[in-house]
């Protein structure tokens, strides 16, 4: 049933995931890891779209003093999985921690960093609800960001 969530391997999406990044990655001498990580249940479309935005950020928002380097982890809270996406980027400023997740907000003006809609956090925000989970960052400017998806095992 196509209403009926799934089980996602997170390892599966990735790959596709990096795939889809292949040419920026190539370009910026990128490295993607990711190993072990677990099947949860939801819909692999939106799935698809959380990870390409969080990895398509990581790559636009990196360094341009270092190569950027993405590492998506997991750990068993118990209930929830939380798969923690880390870049060594530029970072945020801890006061904009709220806003990054707001439709249409940026922090960068748009011809700084190329592109973008301002649509990529919010989305992600809403597909991790969508699931009954939350979102939140942790960063460090010029150091790197953490967003920690926690989301419901079923």
């Amino acid at each position: 049933d196509v209403n009926e969530p799934e089980l996602v391997d997170l390892n599966e999406l990735l790959t596709e995931v990096v795939r889809m990044h292949r040419s920026r990655i190539k370009e910026k001498k990128a490295e993607v890891s990711f190993s072990g990580l677990p099947e949860i249940s939801g819909f692999r479309t939106p799935l698809l779209q959380l990870f390409q935005n969080l990895v398509g950020n990581a790559l636009k928002y990196s360094s341009p003093d270092r190569a950027p380097s993405i590492e998506i982890t997991h750990r068993d809270d118990g209930d929830n999985w939380v798969i923690i996406v880390s870049d060594n980027g530029i970072g945020i400023e801890q006061e904009y921690f709220n806003k990054i997740f707001v439709i249409f907000q940026r922090l960068h003006a748009r011809g700084d960093f190329g592109g973008g809609t301002g649509m990529g956090l919010a989305i992600v925000k809403k597909i991790v609800e969508s699931m009954g989970g939350e979102i939140s960052v942790e960063s460090t400017p010029n150091i790197g960001t953490s967003f920690y998806l926690s989301i419901p095992k079923r």
